[in-house]
């Protein structure tokens, strides 16, 4: 099978500051005693992150002794930084886990971020791609073979008793709306609270299968190492448990979660509100795992066993290592 890339005339530069300080409102302990701690998320500033802005901006994490700076790149990185003890915390997906321990690095996921695997297939409605069984022959999208985009993916073809040779792959880097729009593919691969939003605000019908209807999976959620863990657990705890209340506060009043992210994401009070508020809505109905933190153990079964089959793992692993509930509030 061969990915062929798509060339488009414009290309979209994002340019962002990688590291926002976090405000300090103060500590019971005394603001001498906190401890400085960056967390690396994915992506950019982005209102999808909001929980950690709304628990940086009501001291949660102050409260817990932490100094928090926040950084955005590569979760590869991060969880590689994490697994040779060189940064404490990050958030990052269950894939990302797996592969670092089949490579000795000691990472543990201790508290789940979203509660259903974020990943899905949108396309407009008149393409009639509903189900998993409607994707053979199609032409389909996504930022390439990478990423819980691409491993979604393919858990999604084998539910359905397919594979990449059933499906036209084109690497379109993170275009889908505009591939979508311009009819350069049927489908693509998308995150559930981006782009099927951003499709339906420019009036497009859509039609989206999501990978969590068919397969429990493991997505994003915070990650330490076992040292960490055994040293300072009540560290660990205290972290998790002011990313938690951030959730709880976002889910509780998502207007006042808005307005707080304005400080921390570059032109967002400037951005379309609506569209905005939009996303934050189907963000909110992916984190709200019960309770607040839990990983369920079958989605890690499921995700070691599609990365078997795909031969990004190449013998199983001790999935009790690899993730604990034992660390939640």
């Amino acid at each position: 099978m061969k990915i062929k890339p798509l060339l488009f005339i414009l290309t979209t530069i994002l340019v962002f500051s990688p590291i926002l300080s976090a405000c300090q409102t103060g500590s019971p302990t005394g603001e001498d005693e906190l401890i400085p701690m960056r967390l690396t998320m994915g992506f950019i500033p982005n209102i999808q992150f909001a929980p950690i802005y709304v628990a940086l901006e009501k001291g949660y994490f102050t409260d817990a002794g932490f100094d928090v700076a926040l950084e955005y790149g590569n979760e590869a990185d991060a969880v590689a930084l994490i697994g040779a003890g060189a940064q404490t915390f990050a958030i990052a997906s269950g894939e990302q886990i797996l592969l670092a321990r089949a490579q000795g690095l000691p990472v543990v996921y201790v508290a789940a971020w979203y509660d259903e695997y974020p990943v899905g297939v949108v396309s407009l409605s008149e393409e009639r791609i509903r189900v998993p069984e409607n994707l053979e022959g199609a032409t389909v999208g996504l930022p390439g073979l990478f990423g819980a985009n691409y491993i979604g993916f393919v858990a999604l073809l084998s539910n359905a008793g397919l594979n990449e040779n059933d499906v036209t792959l084109l690497s379109i880097g993170f275009n889908q709306v505009e591939a979508i729009a311009t009819r350069q593919v049927q489908s693509a691969v998308i995150y559930l609270a981006n782009e099927p939003v951003v499709l339906r605000s420019q009036g497009y019908e859509v039609d989206v299968i999501r990978v969590a209807d068919y397969m429990q999976l493991v997505s994003n959620g915070l990650v330490t190492n076992e040292e960490t863990i055994t040293q300072n657990p009540e560290m660990v705890t205290g972290f998790i448990s002011a990313m938690l209340k951030g959730i709880a506060d976002t889910v509780e009043n998502p207007v006042e979660a808005y307005e707080i992210s304005k400080n921390y994401v570059e032109n967002l009070a400037d951005a379309d509100t609506d569209l905005q508020r939009k996303v934050l809505a189907e963000s909110i109905a992916l984190w709200q795992t019960d309770p607040l933190g839990y990983t369920e153990p079958a989605g890690w079964i499921n995700m070691q066993q599609v990365l078997l089959n795909m031969g990004l793992l190449t013998e199983t692993l001790d999935l009790d290592k690899a993730f604990t509930n034992e660390l939640l509030p």
